[in-house]
C-alpha cells in the first residue's frame, strides 16, 4: 500500500535564490535550495502518518534518541503536527511550536513547549530547536536534528573534523571505538555517535564542500544505512542510500536537564563553502 502523499509545505524565499520548504507535520524541513541546487535529500518514496516519520529532509528528534528511553523510537516530535506560525518575510524565518498534550503525555509525562526556527541565508541555513520546561518538576530529554544532506555519491563523500574523536558504533551494538585519525568514509553501514564535538565539520562531495556548525548540541551523529540495510527500507528508493549522508547535531550521551521554567536551545548551521580540494587525502 502506498504511503499518504506529503502535506502541502510552507515555503519561504530567502536572500538570492535561497528557498526552504517545510511541513507542519513534524516541523519537518523538506527542502533547502541554495546556489542553484537542492542541498537536502528527500526520498521520492517518503510518506507520513500516525507514528510514521518522513524519510529525508530534517526530522526533529525529541524527547529521546533512538531507543534510549521508554517512548517511541526517536521520540514523538517528528510524527506529530506542530503549530505553524505565520511566515514572516521580514524575519526570513519559518517557525513551528509544539506544546504538551494528551498524545505526548502518554509517552512522556511532562509539560513543555518546543519550538523550531528555520532561517535561510544567501549561503547558509540555520535550524534552531528550543525546549522550555513548563512543569513543576525537572525533566531530562535528548534531541537531534537528523539532517539528510544530499550528495552525488556516498562512495566519494567524506566527513572531516572527527578524526581525533572516539565514537560509539551503533552498527556494532554500541561498541566503543578509538579515534580513526582519518575522515569518515562510507563503504557500508555507518552509524556512529561522537561525543563532545566542538569544532566545525566539513562534508566534501567531489568538488562541493559544506561546513556544519553546532550550538548547544554536544554530540554528532553520522549515519548512512549502506546497501544491505537500505534494501529493507520501503520508504527509500532503490540505490537511494547513495544520495545522502546524515550529519546530525545531537544531544544523546548526556541528556539535557531543565528545572521548572528553564529553557534550552540547540542549533545547527550549514554553510556552503568553496572547493573541496584542500581536504583531499594527500592534497
Amino acid at each position: 500500500m502506498n504511503a499518504p502523499a506529503l502535506p502541502a509545505p510552507l515555503i519561504l524565499n530567502g536572500p538570492g535564490d535561497a528557498r526552504v520548504e517545510a511541513s507542519a507535520f513534524g516541523a519537518h524541513l523538506l527542502s533547502w535550495h541554495c546556489r542553484g541546487q537542492e542541498r537536502l535529500y528527500l526520498s521520492p518514496n517518503a510518506g507520513f502518518g500516525a507514528g510514521k516519520a518522513i524519510r529525508g529532509g530534517v526530522p526533529v528528534i525529541f524527547p529521546q534518541f533512538g531507543e534510549r528511553g521508554d517512548g517511541p523510537r526517536h521520540g514523538f516530535a517528528r510524527t506529530l503536527t506542530w503549530e505553524a506560525e505565520p511566515a514572516d518575510p521580514q524575519a526570513a524565518r519559518l517557525s513551528f511550536r509544539l506544546a504538551d498534550r494528551e498524545e505526548t503525555r502518554r509517552h512522556w509525562p511532562h509539560r513543555f513547549e518546543a519550538g523550531l526556527d528555520i532561517e535561510p541565508g544567501a549561503d547558509r541555513l540555520r535550524i534552531a530547536l528550543s525546549v522550555r520546561n513548563r512543569d513543576r518538576s525537572a525533566f531530562e530529554f535528548s534531541a537531534a536534528l537528523h539532517t539528510y544532506l544530499a550528495v552525488s555519491d556516498i562512495a566519494t563523500t567524506l566527513v572531516h573534523g572527527l578524526e581525533d574523536r572516539p565514537y560509539l558504533d551503533s552498527a556494532q551494538a554500541g561498541a566503543a571505538c578509538p579515534a580513526s585519525d582519518a575522515p569518515v568514509r562510507f563503504d557500508g553501514e555507518v552509524d556512529r555517535i561522537y561525543a563532545d564535538t566542538r569544532r566545525p565539520l566539513r562534508i566534501t562531495d567531489g568538488e562541493q564542500m559544506l561546513r556544519c556548525e553546532a550550538e548547544g548540541f554536544a554530540d554528532t551523529v553520522v549515519w548512512n544505512p549502506g546497501e544491505a540495510l537500505a534494501a529493507g527500507m520501503a520508504d527509500l528508493a532503490p540505490g537511494g542510500h547513495r544520495r545522502f549522508v546524515c550529519v546530525e547535531a545531537a544531544q544523546v550521551l548526556r541528556p539535557v536537564r531543565l528545572e521548572p521554567g528553564e529553557a534550552w536551545t540547540g542549533a545547527q548551521t550549514l554553510i556552503l563553502e568553496g572547493s573541496a580540494a584542500q581536504y583531499r587525502i594527500g592534497g
